[in-house]
């Protein structure tokens, strides 16, 4: 027997609500905000993601299923959503739309290689939001907000804002040697991982999950001490602004994020569940990033999420979707001459916007009852040799017992819901 892939899941019907939900919620909110949404293809170039998520990272290195082409050409499937929404605003010279630009994009597929998890699949789906041109602490505010506001007005609560700024270009040049000089000592006892991370891309070391390293987080230096003027500015700005907004958060000198484009702001929202994989969502600003893709200085900052780990939080705190709206009607018939004109009464039925299963065929009309009941239908429509002599149509409300005739041209209007 087949089953899926190992860390990919299938979406079944009883799981749709959640994701409808979600859909919805988001983009219902990020048009709130101006934002527009936007879709970008499943695969790129394999190039694009080592230049901005970086080859470095444990993505690029450990994570992407990446192949070649028939032409040769190595391909990536999305692993992460920011660098093909930059590289769809050089392609198509968004540069020359009002700044900034701002754009969403939802349940985006992504894959990653990784062990699966709870909450960490190998083909995961994304919420993305971008807000690419404009370098004020003001749209990180504007980011943090909406993130912040999508998972609580979804009902999820017990949530906390981690913050951090890891400075643009030059403080990071600081921050990284004093990062160096105080790991130094203590290479030795790093993990594996670490060792690694010491020589090729040293802010990792602050994300390191491993219980060997975590003594030396507690001492180690802290980001926000070489910030420049700019940079200090720019995080002094945020926290005013988050503090203007009401927003509640801690400062946490540990957070980095995991991939290379990151610059000053960078935050996590986490719910009340400890472990690696309890983020609900994060992001920052990337304000190099569409320079290194080969356009202008260009500054950004966006947020994203993933779907499957806000449903499984969901779960956890018992909220429920809305239950998908019943099944209006069942048409059962008893007999061939009958069935013809299920079949067109069904039919007429749905081109009037009524929800319609015809029931399955060569089963007795007892059997296609139990049917209709098991679909948890509001009505039941019978046709026999009677109906058929009449005209009518013997409508059933499932939930009373009441049952009446009316003539076939007047079955829409009295199963409807306004009816």
């Amino acid at each position: 027997m087949y089953k899926a892939p190992r860390g990919t899941a299938d979406i079944l019907p009883e799981e749709q609500p959640y994701w409808r939900l979600i859909e919805a919620h988001a983009s219902a909110l990020c048009e709130q905000y101006g934002y527009q949404r936007i879709d970008t293809p499943v695969f790129e170039e394999s190039e694009l993601f080592a230049r901005s998520v970086g080859g470095a990272t444990d993505v690029i290195e450990k994570e992407t299923y990446s192949f070649a082409d028939r032409s040769g050409d190595w391909m990536t499937l999305r692993p992460e959503g920011t660098a093909a929404v930059c590289r769809a605003y050089l392609e198509h010279g968004m540069r020359v739309l009002p700044q900034p630009v701002r754009l969403y994009s939802v349940r985006v597929p992504m894959f990653r290689y990784d062990r699966p998890q709870a909450g960490r699949q190998r083909q995961f789906h994304q919420i993305n939001v971008e807000a690419i041109g404009n370098g004020d602490a003001s749209l990180d505010a504007e980011i943090i907000e909406l993130a912040w506001r999508f998972f609580a007005e979804l009902g999820l609560h017990d949530l906390d804002l981690i913050i951090n700024s890891i400075g643009d270009r030059d403080s990071r040049a600081s921050y990284v040697e004093a990062l160096l000089s105080y790991y130094h000592p203590h290479i030795e006892s790093l993990c594996p991982d670490c060792k690694s991370r010491f020589k090729t891309n040293p802010l990792r070391l602050l994300d390191c999950k491993k219980q060997s390293c975590q003594p030396y987080l507690v001492d180690a230096p802290r980001s926000v001490d070489h910030l420049t003027d700019d940079s200090r500015k720019h995080w002094d700005d945020l926290t005013g602004y988050l503090t203007t907004l009401g927003l509640d958060y801690t400062v946490d000198h540990r957070l980095v994020r995991g991939l290379d484009y990151y610059s000053r702001t960078v935050f996590e929202i986490q719910p009340p569940v400890e472990g690696a994989q309890s983020t609900l969502g994060g992001g920052g600003r990337y304000d190099g990033l569409i320079e290194q893709l080969g356009g202008q200085p260009t500054p950004g900052v966006g947020f994203a999420c993933g779907v499957e780990r806000v449903i499984l939080n969901l779960k956890r705190q018992g909220i429920e979707p809305p239950r998908a709206g019943e099944l209006d009607a069942v048409v059962v018939y008893m007999g061939d001459p009958a069935k013809e004109a299920a079949v067109m009464l069904a039919s007429k039925l749905r081109a009037a916007g009524v929800q319609t299963v015809l029931a399955p065929a060569g089963r007795s009309l007892k059997a296609q009852m139990r049917y209709a009941s098991s679909l948890a239908a509001a009505h039941v429509l019978v046709l026999g040799e009677d109906e058929l002599a009449q005209g009518t149509v013997t409508v059933k409300d499932m939930a009373g017992g009441e049952q009446r005739q009316v003539p076939l041209d007047d079955a829409p209007a009295a199963v409807s819901r306004s009816s």
